[in-house]
């Protein structure tokens, strides 16, 4: 009888067991982190050995901000056995949290001795990289001053500061409402505060309208257009578990003294993260953090360009110059073309440093703040007041709360900033010969190393463009209308940039002008290829002629959707089948030389005219002959098909109509 009450016993604790077990990984798979912290602490107190429990409550204080706390169940899952190689990896980042970095190196030593799993073992190699390198960090002369702003900081957490016209905009859950499983804290909302500088009014505190903030909802950071009257923002994560991953952007018109109803931005990934939304300064690139499939890690910082029709366009992934195997969020582009983000994956001194990315000799050079405004714990959200002077977000000890913002001065002595801009027009040459201005253009700033794209617009009526460029740098302009050939020409700031010690001003703006001569396509017109000379009597391709024939294979390479004949003609002082036989073979040698530089053959057709198409009919005069001795090629095929400027089929939903005339009328601000 005892042994069998005994048995009974059992098997309702077992049972009891399994009840918390599916509780807790149905909390966990809901995103409800902060509900599948409590009942994995349960579980782990009767099973104190067991290494995947440990681990699961582990992940769970990660995913729910609080990595740090979670320090201790990874240290137990790895001294009982855990199977999973990222636990080491996430071990060593629980451990740099808290500000334990030796141990961190430790940790990620100890695990090299055995990793297996390559991708984990790139991840730790890299890891340990950077905390080799915060020696470095820590001791380099940094020239800013930070503070906690204590005026608007809660217990609760405000993160994302924001300014624009007036007011700091900040992200906050101090409302104290409804609670968000996944953090145990209420949800978060969008407020405002009118602020000189650092000098709040906190009697001018408020939420946003409900409009924007809903009760059930998490709103996150805020992004604002140059004149400061649509807002682009994150809002996602309703705690339910059909769509606890998603988080998507929207945008927002101020107008009648009031925001309009919030739509969908056209960039969002169905089933992924978009958030922590920045527009460039002159409000025509977006940038964002998202982690849609096809990405370098776990979150990336994506772009995308402002077309004339108001849609956001040609969405691309910064790369790995930017881009890392961890998490990279919270972009901002500052006046002089500095991106300014946040990173767990390049070197650091915590969880989240801040860093800013600035093109310096046609490379990206990426460098962390250091300290004081990067500490142990998460700094983000940087935003620049001016140029010595802004905001940011920080978890780090010794504030009043959760997430807390922060004010920061740079006072470096010899803070001199230039910015370069390139100001120009698109044009095509008119009937009377002159040139008219030709609207609704895509032009993209290439790197002249590589054609890697830099910047890409669309020209407006005006036919103006203008793009931020960068000094001792080399540069090609491409520009491309349907019905007109895809345009390239040069530029360069190399030697052009002002001696720094002469500079008297913080800043010194230096602008360059420029023209882009677009011309129609015009099936079967001619159109000379100058300076194609051929020895007398001779078919070879001389250096000169190379020079220019390399042109023309740049400019198929630029039209792929079109094909050519290649005509050559003689002038008329020898016999018309020895002409014609000798301008056959310079049409075919030339048409050879295209193919060498990877042109298709298939593209071309050599045709040799001899003396049958003569410009001046009776030529006298040397110059009169070379006007006849001449290379052309004329369109024999356009299929406007294999023109794709931009993809009109991207994700997401349309801009709204009011979105799509703000922009059509140049950004012009509304008034409240």
């Amino acid at each position: 009888m005892r042994n069998t009450c005994l048995g009974l016993v059992l098997g309702l604790f077992f049972l009891a067991g399994c009840s918390v077990s599916k509780k807790a990984e149905k909390s966990y798979a809901n995103a409800e982190y902060d509900v599948a912290i409590n009942q994995y602490q349960t579980l782990v107190k009767k099973n104190p050995r067991d290494p995947n429990l440990n681990y699961r409550l582990a992940e769970a204080y990660k995913k729910s901000n609080k990595i740090g706390q979670g320090m201790p169940y990874y240290r137990a899952a790895i001294q009982n056995g855990i199977d999973d190689e990222m636990a080491w990896f996430e071990y060593a980042q629980s451990l740099k949290a808290v500000g334990k970095y030796e141990d961190a190196k430790d940790a990620l030593n100890d695990y090299l001795l055995k990793a297996s799993t390559p991708s984990i073992k790139k991840l730790a190699e890299d890891d340990l990289a950077s905390l080799e390198k915060l020696d470095l960090l820590k001791d380099r002369e940094s020239y800013y001053r930070v503070k906690n702003l204590e005026t608007v900081n809660t217990p609760a957490a405000e993160y994302s500061p924001v300014y624009n016209k007036g007011d700091l905009y900040f992200t906050s859950n101090r409302d104290g409402g409804k609670v968000y499983k996944a953090t145990g804290t209420g949800f978060t909302d969008i407020y405002s505060v009118k602020t000189r500088g650092a000098v709040v009014d906190l009697t001018s505190l408020k939420a946003l309208d409900p409009i924007i903030n809903d009760p059930g909802v998490n709103e996150g950071s805020v992004a604002f257009s140059p004149d400061g009257y649509t807002m682009i923002f994150a809002k996602g994560n309703t705690g339910k578990s059909s769509d606890a991953e998603q988080i998507n952007l929207f945008f927002t018109r101020y107008r009648n003294g009031r925001w309009s109803t919030p739509r969908p931005v056209n960039v969002n990934e169905p089933s992924s993260w978009d958030s922590s939304p920045a527009m460039s300064p002159d409000g025509t690139t977006l940038f964002w953090a998202s982690d849609r499939p096809g990405g370098l890690g776990g979150s990336d910082i994506y772009s995308a360009t402002l077309n004339n029709r108001g849609r956001w366009v040609d969405i691309r992934n910064l790369g790995p110059e930017i881009n890392t195997a961890g998490d990279e969020a919270f972009p901002y582009m500052a006046e002089d073309g500095s991106l300014y983000f946040s990173s767990n994956g390049h070197p650091g001194l915590g969880s989240m440093d801040i860093f800013v990315a600035k093109r310096q000799g046609g490379a990206m050079r990426v460098d962390n703040l250091g300290a004081p405004v990067n500490s142990e714990g998460d700094d983000f959200g940087l935003f620049l007041f001016n140029p010595t002077r802004g905001f940011f977000s920080s978890n780090r000890p010794g504030g009043k709360g959760d997430d807390d913002i922060y004010t920061f001065v740079n006072d470096d002595p010899n803070l001199k900033i230039i910015n370069f801009h390139l100001a120009g027009t698109t044009v095509t040459p008119g009937v009377t010969g002159t040139d008219e201005i030709l609207g609704n253009t895509k032009v993209r700033l290439l790197d002249e190393k590589d054609d890697k794209l830099i910047s890409e617009t669309f020209t407006g009526d005006d036919g103006s463009f203008n793009f931020q460029v960068f000094g001792e740098e080399n540069y090609y302009l491409v520009a491309e209308k349907p019905d007109y050939f895809t345009t390239r020409i040069d530029f360069s700031t190399v030697g052009k940039t002002p001696d720094r010690s002469t500079l008297t001003e913080l800043i010194t703006n230096v602008t360059f002008e420029t023209k882009i001569r677009l011309e129609k396509i015009i099936m079967q017109k001619p159109i000379v290829l100058e300076n194609i000379y051929y020895d007398l009597d001779k078919d070879d391709i001389r250096a000169d002629a190379a020079l220019e024939l390399d042109k023309l294979a740049q400019l198929m390479r630029d039209n792929p959707e079109i094909e050519i004949e290649l005509a050559s003609h003689t002038d008329d002082r020898a016999p018309d089948d020895y002409n014609l036989d000798l301008s056959d073979r310079r049409a075919r040698s030339a048409v050879r030389y295209l193919v060498s530089q990877g042109i298709n053959a298939s593209r071309m057709v050599a045709r040799g005219y001899g003396e049958t198409q003569l410009i001046i009919k009776e030529a006298q005069t040397e110059e009169e002959h070379q006007v006849n001795r001449r290379t052309e090629f004329k369109v024999t095929k356009y299929d406007k098909s294999k023109f794709i400027i931009e993809d009109e089929d991207q994700p997401g939903s349309l801009q709204d109509d009011e979105f799509d005339k703000y922009f059509k009328r140049g950004n012009g601000g509304e008034q409240e």
